[in-house]
């Protein structure tokens, strides 16, 4: 079965563009050319990747990728225009996956779909996965993509659950931002620490008694990331 990519965006003729890129490269393609019409068909069809325009009329990317987080957990690529760092930031802490700033080549897009699309099929289709992980009061079910908190269920997005599972699956162990990034964005290294801060910031605000105060996701100054494994255990 070919993979459905759904793109949302005001520009006609970048669409075109687009759509014809995404088939070239054996996925299907539906079109939207603005923010209600892109929700309506979230809710009919099930998509293995959405790219998402910001900046379009009437309703914004922003608030379209907030409809859909509401929802779906289906990867998000925002595109962006040069220059606009806030609409990036914004956009990653609305919930989006990745970001590509325009103008942008048809090679890279492809690539980060690519990385996108594999790896939210990965997790979402293996035929078998491990047991649980139970951290105190933090309990990670592998086998539904679920995260609950005090048996309460936790909407984490696609890459935050990828996230998560990857420093989880190795608690106690260190690793760089280039590590992270290589095995949970499936990609090379860009030194976009940007983009994986503001996932970690918006994790720890999820997972988190006191984000300010971490106990799950912590910060080894100058080496990276580790996941406390013993934490919430008395």
């Amino acid at each position: 079965m070919k993979k459905r990519i759904l793109i949302i965006d005001d520009d006609p003729e970048l669409c075109r563009l687009l759509k014809k890129c995404m088939e070239t490269e054996g996925y299907e393609a539906d079109l939207a050319h603005n923010g209600k019409t892109g929700l309506e068909l979230v809710k009919k069809q099930e998509y293995h990747l959405i790219i998402l325009d910001l900046m379009m009329p009437e309703m914004d990317g922003i608030t379209t990728l907030n409809h859909i987080r509401k929802t779906k957990n289906t990867p998000v690529l925002i595109l962006t225009a040069r220059g606009e760092e806030m609409d990036k930031v914004l956009g990653l802490k609305s919930g989006a996956d990745d970001y590509l700033t325009k103008p942008f080549s048809l090679s890279e897009l492809t690539a980060r779909a690519q990385s996108l699309i594999r790896r939210y099929v990965e997790l979402g289709a293996a035929p078998e996965k491990p047991r649980r992980m139970v951290f105190g009061s933090l309990v990670i079910d592998p086998a539904h993509l679920r995260v609950t908190y005090n048996e309460q269920d936790l909407a984490l997005t696609r890459k935050e659950y990828d996230l998560l599972y990857f420093l989880s699956s190795h608690p106690g162990q260190i690793f760089t931002k280039k590590q992270i990034y290589q095995n949970v964005w499936q990609d090379e290294y860009a030194y976009d620490d940007n983009n994986i801060m503001v996932h970690i910031r918006r994790l720890r605000k999820k997972i988190e008694p006191d984000p300010e105060r971490p106990i799950y996701i912590l910060t080894v100054w100058g080496m990276g990331y580790q996941f406390n494994g013993g934490a919430g255990h008395e």
